[in-house]
């Protein structure tokens, strides 16, 4: 499977870098990324290209990463800068070096040429990191599916009233809804608005439950797979600022053809420490993700898995135009950069 080159993905969350740094698969190769000395990540390709051992192995001068094999050692250019067995650098001494930058403590990877990676391309999620008054939790899961076939499950959360009947239950909020899909410019909106109902279950608790309350569900994409939800609940008929509005992160990076990468946040404000508010929120969300998306996810994609998603002919329901759209950008993108 072909992948965009000129586009950003989330390598993994900005915590995860640590001392040590990690080793990850991404869109089929695997890569080491670490932190400099000044702070700033790097990526390589996790192969020496003397005998193929994983420099995630090695160990760290300064900010060259030594192989663990033959020590030979590397700067974040890629570029061998010690052969420990002769002044001579051999020719070819060299591994794929990316693009990486970190924002809203995601740590993003650019796959295309590293001279034209562009910050200011990377979808904006400035809810994630943590603030005085707002509390963010993260996850990842390893899905053994195609990516496209999570951004079709989340471009089209018609689903919440059957696959989360356990956690989110959607109690038939979203056949009282009206669904819309629009874009501007590379980005796409898929919009639930559920106006004149019961509290759904994100604002019991919050709202009284005879109180009438308007509901949204809005989800932006960017390519690759790049999703912001905004779940929100206010009184009927006041606006949005009336009520509250929760942010969270859905943001899918292929491992290949056959796994992806799920990265997931829910942000809320807080007036403090909430431990046990935090045990029941990633219960829920692990739940959810882990026992009732990622299950059906894999079991379809498994019906097709090597086969191409549109010569299996899929039905169209028109609450799925959002998915649809996603895998019709992709394509134009892929085709534009001459990879389609």
């Amino acid at each position: 499977m072909t992948f965009l080159r000129n586009a950003w993905y989330m390598a993994g969350w900005a915590r995860e870098l640590g001392d040590a740094g990690f080793s990850r698969e991404i869109c089929g190769e695997v890569l080491f990324v670490y932190r400099l000395a000044d702070g700033r990540p790097a990526a390589l390709r996790d192969k020496c290209p003397h005998r193929f051992a994983p420099l995630s192995q090695g160990t760290r001068d300064g900010d060259l990463v030594v192989c663990p094999y033959h020590g030979l050692a590397f700067g974040p250019d890629g570029q061998c800068a010690r052969n420990p067995f002769a002044d001579r650098i051999p020719a070819g001494a060299a591994v794929p070096a990316y693009a990486v930058h970190e924002q809203d403590g995601i740590v993003w990877l650019w796959r295309g040429q590293r001279d034209e990676a562009d910050p200011a391309l990377i979808p904006a999620f400035p809810f994630v990191p943590d603030a005085p008054g707002w509390r963010t939790l993260t996850g990842y899961t390893l899905m053994q599916a195609n990516y496209e076939y999570g951004t079709d499950n989340l471009m089209d959360l018609s689903h919440i009233e059957f696959v989360h009947k356990g956690s989110f239950a959607g109690q038939g909020v979203i056949f009282a809804g009206q669904h819309s899909v629009e874009q501007a410019d590379d980005t796409l909106h898929s919009n639930w608005w559920m106006a004149d109902i019961a509290p759904p279950s994100v604002a019991q608790g919050v709202f009284p439950p005879d109180m009438r309350t308007d509901h949204w569900l809005d989800m932006r994409w960017n390519a690759p797979a790049s999703m912001r939800l905004n779940v929100g609940v206010c009184p009927h008929g006041q606006p949005r600022e009336a009520g509250f509005e929760v942010p969270q992160a859905h943001i899918l990076t292929p491992a290949n053809q056959h796994q992806t990468h799920y990265f997931w946040s829910t942000s809320r404000p807080v007036a403090g420490p909430e431990p046990d508010m935090d045990a029941m929120l990633l219960d829920l969300f692990r739940q959810a993700f882990d026992e009732e998306d990622k299950p059906i996810i894999e079991a379809a994609y498994a019906n097709v898995a090597g086969s191409d998603f549109w010569a299996n002919k899929p039905l169209s329901l028109g609450i799925d135009q959002g998915g649809t759209r996603a895998r019709r950008k992709v394509e134009a993108l892929l085709k534009a950069e001459g990879l389609g």
